[in-house]
């Protein structure tokens, strides 16, 4: 019965490793809102970017339920940064791929919200019209005995490779209740909102009918992203580069970083040139024999260099060849 115990543990332990190595590795871009900014400025009062609210959102869901590997914010923000793209590149495919081949991820997942207020489309009469203005809804034809809210997000995603969309998925949600207006009672803004920016995870956006129709649009999203996952493609990639920096064993620096395909957790091997072997007749060199060193797994990269822990016998130098072969 041990023994049976221990086999199942072990084979479970197995499964969790290879599901864990198979595990597609994703970024999400800022969504685009362009279609409902006026909309959106009639509920707060001024234009708030609720693109970027609904990408955190998202990244919780994809983080939490652990189908993707989800690469951090501020290394988004980092690239954007670096490469001067501008909230106009949010929804733009190339854009997203060349991002993602610089992160290193395998691919992106972009975004644009299609529906955000209540259920009538018409912007004379979204909630916040009046709201806005006077800080309350129920003015005018904006009271009613029961406010709904909608929202309606597409998500894509991008293959890093090639620009692609692998995948289109849509999120809807919706919430209704009586007596109150999208934000609340007093339509007031929850959670930070200066200089464009508003904590669409605070509890107090997400308690009223706006975040709740917003969470099941994002989740529903989420799902339909993650049924995805295990029919992206695998790319074969091949790395090939230097070491570049021996000072620090825990800390070794390699010449090529995230553009050539290197990802945090590879291991890629070091090896040293050996020995050539040469043609007996034309003394013309066959082929090198190269003498195994170790190996480096990746702790760190950005876009042109890595680092990594060295593990093995010998003492890794500047030049020895590093590869995934």
């Amino acid at each position: 019965m041990h023994r049976k115990s221990s086999i199942v543990l072990t084979f479970i332990l197995a499964a969790s490793i290879c599901a864990q190595a198979q595990k597609r590795r994703v970024a999400v871009m800022d969504f685009d809102y362009a279609t409902v900014r006026s909309t959106v400025a009639q509920i707060f009062g001024s234009d708030k970017d609720v693109g970027r609210g609904v990408a955190d959102i998202l990244v919780d869901r994809l983080v939490n339920d652990g189908v993707y590997s989800v690469v951090e914010r501020k290394e988004i923000d980092k690239v954007i940064a670096e490469q001067n793209f501008s909230n106009s590149n949010r929804a733009d495919s190339s854009t997203a791929a060349k991002i993602a081949r610089i992160l290193g991820v395998d691919a992106m997942i972009v975004g644009s919200i299609t529906q955000f207020g209540n259920d009538n489309s018409s912007a004379s009469t979204q909630a916040g019209a009046l709201g806005a203005l006077t800080g309350r809804f129920g003015l005018g034809g904006v009271e009613k005995s029961k406010s709904t809210a909608v929202v309606q997000i597409t998500a894509r995603l991008i293959d890093s490779s090639t620009a692609e969309i692998l995948a289109s998925c849509q999120g809807k949600g919706q919430s209704s209740r009586g007596g109150v207006g999208l934000l609340g009672k007093g339509g007031n803004v929850y959670g930070p909102s200066g200089g464009g920016e508003i904590d669409m995870k605070s509890s107090g956006f997400q308690n009223t009918i706006l975040g709740e129709a917003t969470n099941k649009a994002v989740t529903q999203a989420a799902s339909a992203l993650e049924a995805k996952a295990a029919g992206l493609p695998v790319a074969a990639v091949h790395i090939e580069g230097l070491v570049a920096d021996v000072s620090d064993l825990d800390a070794v620096v390699i010449n090529v970083g995230s553009r050539s395909g290197v990802k945090v957790g590879m291991v890629l091997n070091v090896a040293r040139q050996g020995r050539p072997v040469r043609d007996p007749d034309t003394g013309k060199v066959l082929r090198t024999i190269n003498v195994t060193v170790g190996t480096i797994a990746i702790t760190d990269v950005d876009a042109d260099s890595a680092v990594g822990k060295f593990s093995g016998s010998g003492k890794p130098e500047i030049r020895d060849s590093v590869s995934n072969k």
